[in-house]
């Protein structure tokens, strides 16, 4: 499924859907909790949330921000996308953002910092919200389905194939040659949680062909068109001709994904690497909820091979007990059923499951 919509009005009424199904988190006199979720009430709730960071959320944040909306009517969120997973994390650890959106969590030294400032002694956690895929998007004048073995797609971005008649390409499509012309690939420019989560699947499963370490900045150098944001990259595939960049597959539009080892981006798919292929990987701060692929897992049937997850990274102790209350109302709700299935709805993500999410809450009930 690819996603074009901001998902203002799909949102809302995916809201008011739910309300009346007696699943939303709504107040409201036609809404009653089910079972499974708690019916909360956001309508004392009153500010402004400054945020920003993963250009993957971008499609759900909008989703969500005005979903929460309608439910929050005196909380105004900002989400800043521009800023990509690297420039989240700056910002948040200056103090500029309540939260950051990133699809990596902090890093050791990252964590540490937090630590003394912005967050103080209890420090940040990192809580997954957001489940989908990176995709292998390509512009190639007359091909509309393409597969790529793990090889090739290393070879291909390490700059050792160069044309789309490469052997290994017609190979990989069941000896059916692409129209020969020169492969232009396209990476992100900014520190980017998504180059993170592509680079660690081609560090964890391609030793042989991608000599680079995990990174969030981009390790090739050479012939690469680099861009600014996963909508950067995008961009520059759709307005070339034999190109190939990376994205967050909720971004990608109207652009042909390659399927990865024969398996085709899926919900489904992804939902079946967080369960399946993911190992703990706590900072250490308590309530902390990193985790990390297990790569010998992610070419089990089923799984697509390149799963991403995106977090919300805060303070557990905030300056402010008002904002504390805010972001605390604005991420609940996104941790909720409904809050998942505006995302799935609206950017074409997975929803994460109810263990995640009462995790997710559990965290969340710590922070004051």
């Amino acid at each position: 499924m690819k996603i074009t919509r901001t998902g203002s009005i799909a949102a809302v009424a995916l809201v008011g859907a739910l309300a009346l199904a007696g699943c939303s988190t709504t107040s409201g006199p036609s809404a009653s909790p089910t079972p499974t979720e708690t019916q909360a009430d956001y309508s004392k709730l009153s500010g402004t949330i400054t945020s920003g960071g993963s250009s993957a959320q971008a499609n759900a944040e909008a989703a969500w921000t005005t979903a929460f909306k309608t439910l929050a009517t005196g909380v105004t969120v900002n989400y800043d996308k521009s800023q990509g997973s690297g420039g989240g994390q700056t910002n948040f650890l200056a103090g500029a953002y309540d939260f950051a959106g990133s699809d990596s969590p902090l890093s050791a030294a990252q964590t540490t910092q937090a630590a003394t400032s912005p967050c103080g002694a209890t420090g940040a956690v990192n809580l997954p919200i957001y489940l989908d895929g990176v995709a292998i998007i390509f512009n190639v004048k007359g091909v509309t389905k393409l597969n790529l073995s793990g090889a090739t797609i290393a070879k291909i971005f390490n700059l050792k194939i160069t044309d789309w008649s490469d052997a290994a390409i017609t190979k990989d499509n069941g000896g059916t040659a692409l129209p020969a012309g020169p492969i232009t690939t396209v990476a992100r420019s900014d520190g980017s949680g998504t180059t993170a989560n592509f680079t660690n699947y081609l560090a964890g499963t391609q030793k042989a062909d991608w000599p680079y370490p995990a990174d969030k900045n981009w390790p090739v150098a050479g012939n690469v068109s680099k861009q600014q944001g996963g909508s950067g990259v995008v961009n520059a595939v759709k307005a070339g001709n034999g190109t190939i960049g990376y994205a967050d597959h909720s971004a990608i539009g109207s652009l042909a994904a390659a399927s990865v080892d024969g398996v085709a981006f899926s919900s489904d798919g992804v939902a079946k690497a967080l369960t399946d292929a993911t190992t703990d990987a706590s900072n250490g701060v308590a309530g902390d909820l990193s985790l990390k692929f297990d790569y010998t897992k992610v070419n089990a049937k089923g799984i697509y091979p390149i799963p991403l997850i995106s977090y919300a990274i805060l303070c557990k102790t905030f300056k402010d007990a008002t904002q504390a209350s805010l972001v605390k109302g604005y991420l609940g709700f996104i941790a909720s059923t409904t809050g998942q299935k505006v995302a799935a709805a609206n950017a074409g993500s997975a929803a994460l499951p109810k263990s995640i999410l009462d995790k997710v809450n559990a965290t969340l009930a710590m922070v004051k």
